[in-house]
């Protein structure tokens, strides 16, 4: 409870609303790995190839449908950012519902009770989600799901259930989900799983995790009702989910034939790696498509070398 409470009182008095509704930066940062590096807390915009200010950011939002905030999972800033948002959005009356990834379809019959109780507190939220401790990190995301359930926002449970996971992993996919991407993007992803799992993975495992990720980029799609056009629908998940070239965005526009490119914002929150001081290899780029409209930059939380420790 202390570490949201915390995580409260940063979102309270680090990020100030002014009467313009301006957004202003924290004071600090929760994680202090390369803070000082020259882009932590800037914001990239892909498209104009420069970096532009919150108020810039949210201008551009202005005209979206669909609003997809990433996030590397293990990092608090990421999260402070994204509550930050959503309070500003909420304020702004521009919110129509909000997915989660961290939420798979089993907890969806939870969710619909939620309409009927009197949830006074995060401890009472948490329980009544049935919340997996051990796959995601309740103080990061309690917060936003208390401040969505409380402002009467519908909440998605974005994610597929290990059911369903253990189910794709055996069975070919659908042919409706396997021709959403190009050969070059389905190539794109066998490298990234490859890289992902370290070079560890047997590559006779590729087509399943391949499957495995299309599937649950399409429930995740699938959360994301059409908002009427001064709303927004908000999914919240990983840096990779959101991706225009590979991931979200594809299956919206497949399963959406009115909406177009131009109305999904995807906004990534990235640490800085030490050695790099220009924002184009973040978007790790393999094609025309870039990954993300915008990315705002924060601290590391941790520098620890994942395949090393694994390879060992």
């Amino acid at each position: 409870m202390a570490a949201i409470r915390h995580l409260i009182t940063l979102a309270t008095f680090c990020f100030v609303l002014s009467a313009q509704a301006q957004i202003e930066l924290p004071a600090a940062w929760e994680s202090s790995l390369y803070s000082d590096h020259p882009m932590v807390g800037r914001i990239w915009d892909s498209k104009l190839d420069q970096f532009i200010g919150v108020e810039e950011l949210l201008g551009k939002i202005e005209s979206a449908r669909y609003l997809l905030l990433g996030e590397k999972h293990d990092n608090p800033d990421h999260h402070l950012l994204q509550l930050t948002l959503l309070e500003y959005f909420l304020q702004q009356q521009r919110v129509s519902n909000v997915a989660f990834e961290m939420l798979n379809s089993d907890q969806a019959p939870l969710l619909q009770q939620l309409q009927t109780q009197q949830i006074a507190n995060l401890d009472e939220l948490k329980s009544a989600l049935e919340w997996d401790d051990e796959g995601w990190d309740w103080p990061f995301y309690g917060p936003m799901l208390y401040l969505v359930q409380q402002a009467g926002i519908p909440i998605a449970a974005a994610n597929i259930s290990d059911d369903t996971m253990m189910r794709v992993y055996a069975e070919p996919a659908s042919a409706e989900i396997s021709a959403v991407l190009d050969q070059a993007a389905m190539t794109q992803l066998d490298k990234d799983i490859d890289e992902s799992h370290c070079g560890l993975l047997p590559q006779s495992q590729f087509p399943a995790m391949v499957r495995v990720q299309q599937t649950r980029d399409n429930s995740l799609a699938q959360s994301l009702p059409p908002a009427a056009a001064d709303r927004l629908s908000i999914l919240i998940a990983g840096n990779y989910h959101i991706r225009h070239d590979l991931s979200v965005p594809n299956y919206l526009l497949s399963q959406q034939a009115e909406t177009s490119r131009e109305q999904i914002v995807s906004l990534a929150f990235m640490e800085v790696d030490p050695s790099e001081n220009s924002p184009e290899p973040y978007l790790q780029q393999f094609g025309e498509r870039k990954a993300y409209d915008f990315i705002w930059f924060t601290p590391s939380i941790s520098d620890e070398d994942y395949c090393a420790s694994l390879q060992q």
